[in-house]
């Protein structure tokens, strides 16, 4: 059975940090992307950050850029979402996705808050 537990979400006060963390079981974690979104209240979904398998590279959206650092630890099968320098706009549910081909899993999703 695929999962993707997401934890780490909350408040925080601008400026702060918050570091989420996503838990894979039920697939082979390594093959995948890994991907954070997020979606805000009253606007689409959006991709926040990925982090790819074999080539090991990132990704960002713009408004999170030198701000956000993704990474995962394959022995561990998570991904981590480190969120520093938060605004209030970072406000928002959280999801982590992994994809790789036609496959496509989503995890529950974790409500970050920012403000004061």
């Amino acid at each position: 059975q695929v999962q993707l537990v997401e934890s780490g979400g909350g408040l925080a006060q601008p400026g702060g940090s918050l570091r989420l963390s996503c838990a894979a079981s039920g697939f082979s974690f390594s093959t995948y992307v890994m991907k954070w979104y997020r979606q805000a209240p009253g606007k689409e979904r959006e991709l926040v950050a990925l982090f790819t398998n074999a080539g090991r590279s990132t990704n960002y959206a713009d408004s999170v850029k030198g701000r956000f650092m993704i990474s995962r630890d394959n022995a561990k099968n998570t991904v981590y979402l480190q969120m520093n320098s938060l605004k209030p706009e970072d406000t928002a549910v959280y999801y982590c996705n992994a994809h790789y081909f036609s496959q496509d899993y989503w995890g529950q999703g974790t409500q970050v808050t920012v403000s004061s």
